[in-house]
């Protein structure tokens, strides 16, 4: 599956050397080996090209190479690996068991002879045998930088911790000084292996389980593993005494070791045989499940990132297993390899464990990584997205070339193959998180042209068979438009990649990949794609086929949940109803940092060539989520037109037609500012004499007065074209157009209203005049003396009756209003003299021209009204004392 690590055989013995390598450390380019006759040698490490210690098979990345190539790589690979530089043949006196190095103390740590002992690290003579360690049965070592409580001054604090029976004792240095104080810790058993937690705790190893040392405080603490209690929810000691515990004795009375390893920050990995458990530096267990080892390993341990098992000897093999998924991604074969070797966890080691060492009885092999970025494409060659995913999120920015980008175009394969398997829901999961934002156009090519368009894999498909037939030299087309192989050239130059930052190209999905950097796993899909229309033809399988009936339904309702999720993410960045970027200070600071690279305060070409294509994409999105809604769910067509969108209108008005969904249809046009189209649909339904079994809601002219009602007054002209049908057809209701207490109608162009109105109906003009000059108080002169006129006409007109006299007192009640702004003389000039019907408006207009006389008398001789005249005397004079 992987390539993860390779070995290269450093040191072997030769075959007449007797001797047999027990234990080796490794410390910069020195590795020193402790043999099974108590002789310590010291071997430097030579320098080797890159190529050669990264193992990379790319060793002629260009397919080709001169002569004085070859014979350069043949001198490197004919070199030493190591050098012998020195043999202490005396270093113990039996064999050398275990090695570590305290290095600020220049001390080398060795268990030998069932001792530990210190010696000088550049002389390599015997500084001490500890006496307290005898029996001792391993050890472990570390260096850390630790803030003195007391000053806060980080110093170096070394640790040495030995397992001598059932105790544990501690040695540490203090800024390279050794302390005299030696702590002593009894456990219940007997210890078998010591593996340090962190800087003050320590992880030990014993037949029955586990247990979490605290050499500070000197406490400790059982590890115990969740559920595996008698009763449900408890817990018991890490190795109890079951059938699944971990402290059980196999055949012939064996009793396997308790191994432990540091994995990553806080994290530590327990095994014994086959069963193992993952706990946090405090000794917690972590909800993990189990490693699915097939045969117990020899040894465990650690190389960022992975988890590696070693088994026995006779086995010779290195497992190699992803620490999140727990998956065996590599099988090394090393004959005879029996430890792992790893540097010691101290201050200056970064990625603990990485570089590390296997020895078998003859053999020294170093490991050697592979270039991450090969490893995830190797991962992405094989299919295995899950396992390249993860070892993507774990490893750190700086060791890939491109993490964010690469690491977006694997979570986008990974989704393609979920909806080749019909999971539809888990795809556009995967397209729309926020590290992948996949761009439109690529999730739209795996649906049908009914939902995606001339973007869909087979867009044209029917097309082209037929322009084969016709011209066989004619190139190929995918989309009846546009050659498949030149178009992503062309794109290239024409959409420069400085033209936009990393959150508009994930829209957009115009984003180009390095020509060098990421060119491995980014330029899987695009060679898949850029290949001839002949070629795909090929190759065309049974599946490679559109999405249909109950599969298209499913995928088409998920499709639903990304595009809403684009489109969400699309308005922050751009105001959907100007269709312009929005301004810094509207964006909040999660939006600024995805897309800084783009967003400023002014507009220069590249910015605006950007807003541009977001509208496109925002068009697409749109659109493709219009079509998906008429497809799956067509009564949500119209909650997408109540906002400000940016459906393409032919797209639109074609689907609306074709199912008849009228109502929608209006509602689309007034979203899209068309409204002639609406008002014209509109009276082809309401006008008609019968209702349309197609529409039958809008018949009438309902719909039509609702939807003039709510344009503004700029489109006066389109107004008043359509308020006239409506007006003959409900007069009272259609002049709520102009008259109804909305900001439209108030502000509407008066006197066009009038001058319409007056065309129409006289008596709906004078509705109008009343209205916006009583109730809005227009104190324009020209309308009040059009409204005196009017009540005139009006009056002449109409017979005797009740609707006569609420007019007349209407017209009266307007002549006497204070502050009058109608020209007195020329409605004296239109109220008829000899009319007694008009008398009482004479004398209303006579007492405003301060006519009082006159006024009285036609009160006492002609209408013989004696109580009215009586009543004007009084108001009048009461009107001149109170002057």
């Amino acid at each position: 599956m992987l390539s993860a690590f390779t070995a290269r055989p450093i040191i072997e013995l030769r075959q007449k050397d007797k001797s047999k390598i027990e234990t080796i450390l490794a410390q910069g380019d020195r590795v020193l080996v402790g043999l099974n006759n108590g002789a310590l040698r010291i071997y430097r490490l030579n320098e080797l090209s890159d190529q050669l210690q990264n193992g990379s098979a790319d060793t002629n990345a260009n397919g080709s190479s001169s002569a004085a190539d070859d014979d350069h790589t043949t001198a490197q690979r004919s070199e030493k690996p190591t050098d012998l530089m020195r043999e202490v043949e005396r270093f113990s006196p039996r064999a050398i068991e275990q090695l570590a190095i305290i290095k600020d103390a220049n001390t080398i740590v060795s268990l030998s002879n069932y001792h530990v002992s210190f010696h000088d690290l550049k002389t390599y003579e015997l500084i001490e045998t500890l006496s307290r360690t005898k029996n001792a049965s391993c050890f472990a070592s570390t260096s850390n930088i630790v803030k003195d409580p007391d000053t806060g001054i980080p110093e170096i604090v070394s640790r040495l911790a030995v397992a001598v029976k059932r105790k544990l004792l501690l040695w540490s240095w203090l800024e390279s000084e050794l302390s005299e104080d030696v702590d002593e810790i009894v456990l219940a058993e007997s210890i078998r292996s010591v593996t340090w937690a962190n800087a003050t705790k320590l992880v030990c190893g014993m037949n029955g389980g586990y247990v979490m040392v605290d050499v500070v405080t000197r406490e400790v603490e059982d590890i115990v593993s969740p559920g595996s209690g008698p009763a449900a929810g408890q817990t018991s000691r890490f190795g109890a005494m079951s059938s699944a515990g971990m402290g059980y004795m196999g055949l012939g009375g064996y009793m396997p070791k308790p191994l432990a390893a540091k994995l990553a920050e806080g994290e530590m990995l327990l095994a014994k045989d086959i069963n193992t458990l993952f706990i946090d530096d405090d000794g917690k267990p972590l909800d993990r499940r189990q490693i699915p080892w097939n045969h117990a390993p020899e040894s465990i341990g650690y190389s960022y990132p992975y988890i590696l098992a070693l088994q026995a000897p006779s086995k010779g093999s290195l497992e190699v297993r992803n620490p999140i998924t727990l998956s065996s991604l590599q099988n090394l074969s090393l004959p005879g390899a029996a430890q792992l070797h790893f540097p010691s966890p101290t201050y200056s080691l970064a990625h603990a464990g990485k570089g590390f060492h296997i020895s078998s009885e003859r053999c020294v092999w170093k490991m050697d990584s592979t270039d991450y970025d090969s490893q995830v494409q190797e991962l992405v060659d094989g299919g295995h997205f899950d396992e390249a995913i993860s070892i993507l999120e774990m490893l750190e920015d700086a060791l890939l070339k491109n993490k964010s980008q690469t690491l977006r175009e694997v979570k986008m394969l990974k989704a393609e193959g979920l909806f080749k398997k019909k999971k539809y829901r888990q795809a556009m999961d995967l397209f729309n998180e926020d590290t992948v934002h996949a761009p439109p156009e690529r999730v739209l090519r795996m649906f049908p042209p009914s939902i995606a368009g001339e973007l869909s894999a087979w867009a044209g498909r029917e097309e082209e068979e037929q322009e084969s037939d016709e011209a066989p030299g004619t190139p190929k087309k995918t989309n009846g438009t546009r050659p498949t192989t030149p178009e992503p050239v062309e794109q290239a130059q024409e959409t420069p990649q400085s033209s936009k930052g990393g959150f508009a190209r994930y829209l957009t999905g115009s984003y180009r990949r390095p020509q060098s950097d990421t060119a491995s796993i980014l330029s899987k899909k695009d060679t898949a794609e850029c290949d001839d229309a002949a070629s795909v033809k090929e190759t065309e399988s049974n599946e490679d086929l559109p999405l249909k009936d109950k599969d298209l339904t499913n995928a088409v309702l998920e499709l639903n949940s990304y595009l809403a999720g684009t489109r969400a993410r699309l308005q922050r960045v751009i105001d959907p109803v100007t269709g312009n970027l929005k301004p810094q200070s509207d964006r909040n600071g999660s939006t600024e940092e995805i897309a800084e690279k783009f967003l400023r305060i002014g507009l220069d070409e590249s910015e605006k060539k950007l807003e541009e294509e977001l509208r496109n994409t925002f068009r697409l999105v749109d659109t493709t989520l219009f079509r998906a809604y008429m497809f799956s769910r067509p009564t949500l067509a119209s909650s997408l037109f109540r906002i400000p969108n940016f459906c393409d209108p032919n797209v639109v008005n074609e689907k609306l037609l074709e199912h008849n969904r009228y109502t929608e249809l209006v509602d689309f046009f007034y979203g899209k500012k068309l409204h002639k189209e609406a008002l014209e649909l509109l009276r082809r339904f309401g006008a008609a004499e019968e209702p349309d079994e197609a529409a039958p809601t809008l018949h009438g002219p309902q719909r039509t007065i609702q939807y003039l009602k709510n344009l503004p007054p700029s489109e006066i002209d389109l107004i008043l074209e359509h308020a006239e049908w409506t007006l003959k057809a409900s007069p009272d209701e259609a002049l709520e157009i102009f008259t109804g207490d909305t900001e439209n109608a108030e502000t509407l162009p008066r006197e066009r209203v009038v001058s319409f109105l007056h065309d129409v109906d006289t008596q709906l003009e004078g509705r109008y005049l009343e209205h916006i000059i009583t109730e809005l108080e227009d104190m324009t002169p020209d309308l009040h003396d059009r409204l005196v006129e009017l009540y005139v006409e009006n009056l002449k007109k109409m017979d005797k009756g009740e609707k006569w006299d609420e007019m007349m007192n209407h017209f009266i009640e307007f002549l006497r209003q204070p502050g009058q702004v109608y020209s007195l003389s020329r409605a004296f000039r239109l109220i008829p003299r000899d009319d007694p019907a008009f008398y009482e408006a004479q004398a209303v207009v006579l007492s405003n021209m301060n006519q009082h006389k006159q006024a009285l008398e036609i009160y006492v001789f002609k209408m013989k009204d004696y109580q009215k005249a009586e009543q004007y005397v009084i108001h009048l004079s009461f009107h001149r004392l109170t002057s």
